[in-house]
């Protein structure tokens, strides 16, 4: 089990709502990551887990119960725990959203790492047998309206909805990640970034200068639609990729060509350390999106012959 060994006081705002937000991490002597609403009276802890993920409609990842004490956008700090070796931790939340900062990782990593880690994660979960997420299953989940909505908004961006997540075993030493983006947008068209975690130095400090400051990105003529259904309110050019109209161009400027899809690479650790421990297996996500990610954890844990767990 591994703890901060000091608080870490992070203030911002939802990248939905808008509306100021701070958090604070505590230490735990608890096993697992904990979210805590101290703006709703008498709330219990909600898990940061894959079996109490509520919503990944918006965009995000949420947890807890969407009708009341609930917590979005946790992705981007999940990564950051999972990266800064955190699995024991408290976190006062005074909102419905994590703060976005500058829509990346590397504000959570860097006050986490420098408030000191006591400890090492302490679960293993090592893929025994494949298992794959279909956009394909994600559909049939849904009813009718909602069904057309979705094939509707793919038709007219010109996006074919037949993305998949799929965990496989590997060597036994590290979570290999594989993920693929295709957009008609030109200026992201098909893009893919492979990223291994092992847990050595090299690993995370490949992780801290490469991924750890993608940000996440949109389109700058979804925004008023966004904004009129209560969705990003709090966007704008200092934590959001905005791509232009025509999508041949951004409103701001890239850390790197492919920024995109190493933004995905931190969707992809931050949805995964859901599973309560460090994954070990191959896993690609191809056109991957947090329902995937968040389906694909839960056909893992259907089936105890599916993985080992090791503390």
């Amino acid at each position: 089990m591994s703890t901060l060994k000091k608080i870490v006081k992070l203030s911002g705002r939802g990248i939905h709502s808008g509306l100021p937000v701070n958090i604070i991490v505590r230490p735990s002597k608890k096993p697992g990551i904990f979210f805590k609403r101290i703006d709703i009276e008498n709330s219990a802890a909600i898990a940061a887990a894959y079996d109490n993920v509520g919503e990944t409609k918006m965009r995000n990842t949420t947890i807890g119960d969407v009708n009341g004490a609930h917590v979005q956008t946790i992705e981007h700090l999940m990564a950051a725990l999972f990266m800064a070796g955190i699995d024991s931790a408290i976190i006062e939340i005074d909102g419905a959203e994590t703060p976005i900062l500058d829509g990346s990782a590397a504000e959570f990593y860097s006050a986490l790492v420098n408030a000191g880690v006591d400890g090492v994660i302490s679960k293993k979960i090592i893929v025994r047998r494949p298992v794959i997420a279909r956009a394909a299953e994600l559909r049939r989940g849904m009813n009718i309206f909602v069904r057309l909505k979705w094939w509707l908004i793919n038709t007219l961006a010109g996006r074919k909805s037949n993305g998949f997540v799929k965990l496989e075993p590997n060597d036994g030493r590290a979570l290999e990640i594989k993920a693929t983006l295709i957009y008609p947008e030109k200026i992201i068209g098909n893009q893919t970034y492979t990223y291994a975690f092992d847990g050595t130095k090299k690993s995370i400090d490949d992780f801290v200068k490469n991924i750890a400051r993608a940000r996440t990105f949109g389109k700058y003529s979804e925004w008023e639609y966004l904004k009129a259904h209560g969705m990003g309110r709090g966007a704008d050019e200092t934590n959001v990729i905005a791509l232009n109209n025509r999508g041949d161009g951004t409103l701001n400027k890239t850390i790197w060509p492919d920024e995109f899809v190493r933004h995905k690479i931190i969707d992809v650790i931050g949805d995964m350390y859901t599973s309560g421990g460090i994954v070990i297996g191959k896993l690609e996500s191809f056109k991957g999106s947090h329902a995937l990610n968040n389906l694909v954890l839960k056909k893992l844990f259907s089936d105890a012959s599916n993985y080992d767990i090791i503390e």
